[in-house]
């Protein structure tokens, strides 16, 4: 469902497990800054390349000018399949600009759907300068190019920062992960914001869940949580999926709260 709100649409995703949350789709101009990031990172590696085709000028000029076309495509299409895949839906530039591509149902994006979308980008790149992509992108109700409508993928504005009431999250009396400042660190800076908004919302809205799927619902974030950061088995083994959910989410909130409390005078 896309709504609009302050003249900015918004993706709201239902999950499987029936949690709905929405997510703020990218403006057309970020996201052609963000690609005017990504094409001079590619140029800087186009430029690598340019050496070692003017050393085969010297045999062949043919063969320079096919080695050159082939490697320009795989570098720019390989470098989106790469840094997307490797940042979870992120390029470079999208990484400066907080912008993610996700799946447009709300599953996890695969691998395919990086592929398919930065396969078709030099289609949405005619006749120049993402002319195509830009209109169908404008035209389209989720701003989906191309490339996003054949992978069903949308590109979302990440928020700038973690904000939450505290009165909203009731912490258990006795969070394990206390003890472990040091995996806290580590997990809070390599949650992204929008996968703590999820879970954070899961929590909240926990007793509006049917029970199977809650149960389905919390283990799937916590498998999540545990991929980012291991912690020792004597600090989770005694726990459920879901007060582990809980832990995580109270210790990324937590710190934030607690650096913004000792920086007040």
């Amino acid at each position: 469902m896309i709504a609009t709100s302050a003249g900015r649409k918004t993706l709201r995703i239902q999950t499987p497990e029936g949690v709905v949350f929405n997510l703020q789709i990218a403006e057309i101009f970020s996201r052609f800054l963000a690609w005017s990031v990504d094409g001079a990172a590619i140029s800087v590696a186009s430029s690598l390349i340019g050496t070692i085709v003017n050393l085969l000028a010297v045999l062949s000029p043919d063969v320079a000018g096919a080695f050159f076309a082939v490697s320009y495509f795989v570098i720019s299409v390989g470098y989106g399949i790469f840094t997307e895949w490797h940042w979870r839906g992120q390029s470079l530039g999208k990484r400066l600009l907080r912008l993610r591509v996700i799946d447009a149902s709300g599953l996890k994006l695969q691998f395919s759907q990086i592929v398919i979308r930065n396969l078709l980008r030099p289609v949405d790149l005619l006749p120049i300068a993402y002319l195509l992509g830009g209109l169908v992108s404008f035209s389209s109700r989720r701003g989906q190019r191309l490339g996003d409508l054949a992978a069903n993928t949308v590109v979302i504005s990440m928020p700038q920062s973690f904000s939450i009431q505290s009165q909203h999250l009731k912490e258990s009396k006795y969070n394990s992960f206390r003890n472990y400042p040091h995996l806290e660190a580590r997990l809070r800076q390599r949650v992204q914001p929008v996968e703590a908004a999820v879970a954070l919302d899961a929590i909240l809205r926990r007793d509006e869940i049917e029970p199977g799927a809650r149960l389905e619902l919390f283990q799937q974030l916590a498998t999540h949580f545990r991929s980012l950061v291991t912690f020792e088995e004597k600090v989770d083994e005694a726990i459920t999926n879901e007060q582990f959910v809980r832990n995580a989410v109270a210790s990324i909130y937590r710190q934030k709260n607690d650096r913004a409390s000792k920086s007040l005078p």
